[in-house]
């Protein structure tokens, strides 16, 4: 056997010897147990001071507020993801007291604008919306309605309404393509707007027989598309001609 095949066994036994005594050494004992994860890492938890105490407990003395923030907008969250950990509040209340954040920076972690954040789910730009009011002059933190429920779709849908500005639909209301009752407004996932499902719709102003459409791009609906609906090739909100 070549002397370098010898060399590159012995090099690789002692790399495996070590490996597997690594191993050995580094993967605590319990791991694996119940999971891809060390079993007595329970037993480490639960040793932990406890510092949260729960929805429940909070509700039991504060019942006023807790039928405000579940009929509010905030009924998914517990009252300790803002007032902090209340496990010592709830064991001597009188000696210390949960915190009340009133700096806007608080609010804004949840609705400071975020291109990410689900469309309809309100946000502000910290920068420009009523700087520097707290944010609770204007919004109820238990029950965080709007003060004014706003009239102009881009209050939430400003990305579509900053495109649709610079586009030829930019002098079109929103209201000419949607309909949104009011309830949208208040409750923008549980109830959506509607918005056109056929050709026709956009016919009524880019069809061949038009009325009063001058100067708008007019198309023969039934030869133009092959019978695709006109927003699979066409952006409404940034209609440019394909």
């Amino acid at each position: 056997m070549p002397q370098q095949v010898t060399r590159l066994l012995v090099v690789f036994t002692v790399l495996g010897g070590g490996m597997f005594t690594g191993w050995r050494l580094l993967i605590p004992e319990t791991f694996g147990e119940l999971g891809h994860f060390r079993a007595a890492a329970m037993d480490s938890v639960a040793a932990r001071e406890k510092k949260y105490a729960g929805r429940q407990v909070c509700a039991a003395c504060h019942p006023d507020i807790e039928a405000q923030r579940t009929a509010g907008f905030h009924t998914g969250l517990s009252c300790e993801v803002c007032h902090g950990p209340a496990a010592t509040h709830v064991a001597a209340p009188m000696e210390t007291k949960p915190s009340i954040p009133s700096e806007r920076e608080n609010c804004t972690l949840c609705h400071g604008f975020n291109p990410s954040r689900p469309t309809g789910f309100p946000q502000v730009d910290p920068v420009a919306h009523n700087t520097p009011t707290a944010c609770t002059v204007c919004h109820s933190p238990h029950a965080p309605e709007p003060p004014v429920t706003p009239e102009d779709c881009g209050a939430c849908h400003g990305q579509i309404s900053r495109q649709k500005s610079v586009s030829h639909h930019a002098a079109l209301p929103c209201s000419t393509c949607h309909e949104a009752p009011d309830e949208h407004k208040l409750s923008p996932r549980a109830v959506r707007p509607t918005w056109p499902t056929e050709r026709a719709f956009c016919g009524g102003c880019h069809a061949e027989a038009a009325l009063g459409a001058t100067g708008i791009p007019q198309v023969d609906l039934g030869s133009h598309g092959n019978g695709y609906l006109c927003w699979q090739c066409h952006y409404p909100h940034y209609p440019e001609i394909g």
